[in-house]
């Protein structure tokens, strides 16, 4: 399988998409598309194996580039989680897509879920790694301590992708901590009607496991699953997360027609 990627502009703002699918699906209206947005600071790369896990496992698969972001032009303002929200599902629609399994990571989390709230006919289902920000925890220096405290445990590989990625999106990455630092993902979930699966790497200080619990109890449609790992959980444990994604969509299938 290659990745076909492709820049969408939506509202003047840049948008990169990169999608991954079995032969034959890279344009696909009739299955699921699993769309992942990345954290804030970082990009599709902190989905790479996971992505190649859910393709070879036979999902349709498309992570995004948020605007200024990995590479991707900024659009020189701030931008609220509700905008980057409505933004992914516009783009990602626009390419050849039907129904959409919404994955995001870190501040991904409260952008799928925006998303979700705006696009309820698009979205089915919404998966949170590594949820944020915690009640307690929004502020700029326990964000940093709690990140710091993540570094340790992700190893090599990951902080390298992450640190790269810090550096070369610093401007929108200022610009957007705000807003990821208002945006109280306890109070969107409840008002979701998609099912909500919220998962946490056992070794992550950043989502910590009641945080994590607290929302998969307030979604109406909640569940909680920890897998072995740190804040980015699904490229330590990529093949058993696409896994958890497949039961996920197996479940719902069921429900819907019982």
């Amino acid at each position: 399988m290659r990745t076909r990627t492709e820049t969408v502009d939506v509202d003047g703002c840049a948008l990169r998409l990169h999608t991954l699918a079995p032969a034959g699906r890279l344009r696909d209206v009739l299955a699921p598309t699993v769309v992942l947005v990345h954290g804030i600071g970082t990009s599709h790369r902190s989905f790479h194996r996971t992505q190649r896990a859910l393709a070879v496992a036979g999902h349709r698969t498309v992570s995004v580039d948020l605007p200024g972001f990995g590479g991707v032009p900024g659009p020189g303002r701030r931008q609220d989680v509700e905008e980057l929200g409505d933004m992914v599902v516009r783009a990602v629609a626009s390419r050849g897509a039907g129904e959409l399994v919404l994955v995001g990571q870190s501040m991904g989390t409260q952008v799928v879920a925006e998303a979700a709230r705006l696009h309820p006919d698009a979205v089915s289902s919404v998966v949170l790694i590594g949820p944020v920000v915690a009640a307690g925890r929004r502020s700029a220096v326990l964000q940093g301590i709690d990140l710091a405290r993540d570094c340790i445990r992700e190893g090599v590989r990951m902080n390298g992708v992450v640190g790269t990625d810090y550096l070369r999106s610093m401007p929108q990455y200022l610009r957007e901590l705000r807003p990821m630092l208002r945006h109280r993902l306890e109070d969107t979930l409840p008002r979701l009607g998609q099912p909500v699966l919220v998962v946490r790497g056992s070794e992550d200080p950043i989502a910590r496991r009641d945080w994590a619990q607290r929302l998969a109890a307030v979604a109406r449609q909640g569940a909680f699953v920890e897998l072995p790992g740190a804040h980015h959980v699904q490229e330590h444990q990529p093949v058993a997360f696409a896994g958890l994604v497949d039961e996920f969509r197996r479940v719902q299938t069921l429900e819907a027609r019982g």
